[in-house]
């Protein structure tokens, strides 16, 4: 069975950082692509971030990049997304998923919630 569990979500003041950890088991996390994907308030699930197997290659959503930065640690099955000078519009429940993009079916787990305000 597939679990997936974020971490590391808070409340936020606009420029703040933050880190989110996504621990996963069920599958073979190392051989794996992996991406982080948010929803905000009343909209629908989108893409924020990707990282290849082996971790060659990385991917943001343009309004993230330069401020985000995805890793993982493939001894310990664990993935990482930092959030640097955060803005009101990052606001949204986060969610590891299995896979390079937001794919259907794809599991998303247990989603942490940062939230960016004065």
């Amino acid at each position: 069975e597939v679990h997936l569990v974020a971490s590391g979500g808070a409340s936020v003041q606009p420029g703040g950082s933050l880190r989110l950890t996504c621990v996963v088991s069920g599958f073979t996390f190392r051989t794996s692509d992996m991406s982080w994907v948010r929803q905000a308030p009343g909209k629908g699930l989108e893409w924020v971030s990707s990282i290849r197997s082996g971790g060659w290659s990385e991917a943001y959503k343009n309004t993230v990049k330069g401020r985000f930065t995805i890793s993982r640690d493939d001894d310990k099955n664990t993935l990482y997304l930092q959030l640097t000078s955060l803005k009101t519009e990052d606001t949204a429940m986060y969610y590891c998923t299995q896979g390079w993009g937001l794919l259907d079916g794809a599991p998303l787990g247990q989603g942490t919630q940062v939230t960016v305000s004065s």
